[in-house]
């Protein structure tokens, strides 16, 4: 049985800082790399057939750090946007110690718009805990200028059923490393949250959620 992998990146430092990372590429924090360690064991139990990501560094990053603790498998990343996509002909040299991590924006974190880089206390304070609080987790409602959830959904949701989903299909194990709103619109697809629920769903930095997949329907576990 196919076996699905959803994580969200180790905590960046604009995590760190309390700021809303959007879009923006900032730098994995300090001591976060020691993490990586834990969760690659604990992912590499499991042949990895296929990594899908999003090109914001922090995810890449968190990729990278994760294959760092396995002896004699890298990622070998591999770009599926429009314009950015490598052109090999029909010949690609992927050694048996490569892994394809496949990179597409559309599995990039919520937009953020007139909020990014912006300190969320001082939003907070600004707008109101409540109306912050909205912004961020619920599925209809988006901060000035950026995305709502359901944006999120509707540009990932697809993405993931055309590749990853259909890798499943295939009996390939598949590890999603994204950010917190791109992941959690992926649960909601996977696990049939209901648009009101969804408010309910918060992934820690580092979240691991495993699953597997008999070819129609998700079953987490352990």
């Amino acid at each position: 049985m196919a076996k699905l992998f959803l994580l969200r990146h180790l905590k960046s430092q604009w995590n760190v800082d309390d700021r809303f990372a959007g879009w923006t590429d900032g730098p994995i924090a300090k001591n976060e790399a020691i993490k990586a360690v834990n969760l690659a064991n604990e992912i590499f139990q499991n042949k990895i057939d296929a990594v899908y990501t999003s090109p914001l560094f922090r995810n890449q990053d968190t990729v990278a750090r994760i294959f760092e603790a396995v002896e004699k498998k890298y990622p070998f990343f591999i770009h599926l946007d429009p314009g950015k996509m490598q052109k090999w002909g029909n010949f690609v040299d992927i050694s048996e110690n490569d892994v394809p991590a496949y990179v597409s924006e559309t599995l990039n974190e919520r937009y953020y718009g007139k909020l990014q880089g912006m300190d969320k206390k001082q939003v907070a304070k600004k707008y109101g805990e409540p109306m912050v609080y909205a912004w961020r987790r619920s599925y209809k409602f988006a901060p000035p200028g950026g995305e709502s959830e359901k944006d999120v959904y509707n540009r990932t949701t697809p993405f993931f059923k055309k590749f990853a989903e259909k890798d499943l299909k295939k009996g390939k194990n598949i590890l999603v490393v994204a950010s917190h709103n791109s992941l959690r619109a992926i649960v909601k697809y996977v696990e049939n949250i209901s648009d009101e629920n969804i408010i309910d769903l918060e992934l820690p930095f580092g979240a691991l959620i495993k699953y597997e997949f008999d070819g129609k329907n998700y079953k987490k576990f352990a």
